[in-house]
């Protein structure tokens, strides 16, 4: 089988993400290549792809081997890279391997630089017991200076959004070119306006989504959508316990949430220091006003008043109250051309226009 001029190498394929989604769009898109360092059955089907599919079959159950088992898949099975021209690296782990593509482009999209070792490393290790965080600390003083080696070989740094663009000024110094990720436009549209708020954000402490749940056990009157999975997930679901206004309806498809979307009053995305966040756009999109958090990468892709509301960087939960009464039903729909249009700046045909100029 003839293979393509460019390979899109992933990180891997661990669960429905936005990273994962563009690597999909990328490989469509250019008709490129894609290899990865595993594949979990609960992310996207990558059948639907026509280019080589690589598995380096780096997973693991034991964390300690599942590490070294990434590094040496980066690092020794990726001799195939030199068969390549051009090669966009994507995630965190990917990039060791450019050792083995010194001929030909290396290109790095770069959703952020790794938050555990740089702006959230504080209050990560905080959060975790002491043998772990001795763990976590000799892993930081093995891989970060990989990772900035690697990084610093690259030709071209593509940041995911101006956030992350500082980001990458003000913990490496290097110079990067911002290319803000596709949203699938076409897949989302408005249906109706249902009697529900939605929330799409993974269940992790840093999204916030306890304190979404709190401004709702205050609005009994209004209902909460909670369409996803993750780590906090037994956590928030105590936090909701015998609250009828809250419903978690846990990993849906595609299709369930465009139902959802297109259905819904608005969504609610409140992470701390978003890197970009894809789920506002396709909120916007599908014609949904997003109540969100006033700070990262929500500040690039929400006009307040305009397309949704923005809260304080460290809202209050009697503050989120405040967006969720402010974007009622009749208001949400006011803003539903607005929010379509607005969409349209981070539209597949954009970013691949874009990733073709920096492709060469």
């Amino acid at each position: 089988m003839k293979h393509s001029e460019t390979l899109v190498l992933h990180d891997a394929f661990a669960f429905k993400g936005g990273g994962e989604r563009l690597v999909q769009i990328l490989c469509r898109e250019l008709e490129a290549d894609l290899a990865f360092g595993y594949h979990n059955k609960d992310s996207f089907d990558l059948k639907e792809l026509s280019g080589r599919l690589i598995d380096l079959g780096s997973a693991s159950k034991l964390p300690l081997w599942r590490t070294l088992k990434r590094f040496n898949s980066f690092y020794k099975n990726t001799k195939f890279l030199s068969e390549y021209k051009n090669i966009i690296y994507s995630g965190q782990n990917s990039p060791l391997a450019i050792s083995n593509h010194p001929i030909g482009k290396n290109i790095y999209y770069c959703f952020t630089p790794p938050r555990s070792i740089y702006d959230l490393n504080e209050i990560h290790l905080a959060s975790l017991s002491p043998l772990k965080r001795l763990t976590q600390n000799l892993y930081n003083s093995l891989f970060q200076p990989l990772y900035e080696r690697a990084i610093h070989q690259m030709d071209v740094i593509v940041a995911d959004s101006k956030n992350v663009q500082s980001r990458i000024s003000k913990f490496m110094g290097l110079e990067s070119i911002v290319i803000y990720p596709p949203c699938d436009t076409e897949k989302f549209s408005w249906i109706g306006q249902g009697d529900y708020y939605l929330s799409t954000a993974r269940l992790m402490p840093y999204k916030r989504i306890d304190l979404i749940i709190k401004a709702f056990t205050k609005l009994p009157e209004k209902r909460l959508v909670i369409a996803s999975t993750g780590p906090d997930e037994s956590h928030l679901k105590q936090l909701a316990q015998g609250l009828k206004n809250i419903k978690f309806v846990g990993d849906i498809s595609d299709q369930e949430l465009q139902q959802l979307l297109g259905n819904a009053i608005a969504t609610i995305y409140i992470p701390k220091d978003e890197d970009f966040g894809m789920s506002p756009v396709e909120s916007m999109a599908a014609g949904k006003p997003v109540i969100g958090s006033g700070e990262g990468g929500l500040l690039e892709t929400i006009i307040h008043g305009e397309t949704g509301w923005l809260s304080s960087s460290n809202p209050h939960h009697d503050e989120l109250i405040q967006g969720i009464i402010e974007i009622n039903p009749k208001q949400a729909a006011l803003m539903r051309e607005s929010c379509e249009k607005r969409a349209m700046s981070f539209c597949t045909e954009v970013f691949i226009e874009k990733m073709r100029e920096v492709i060469g």
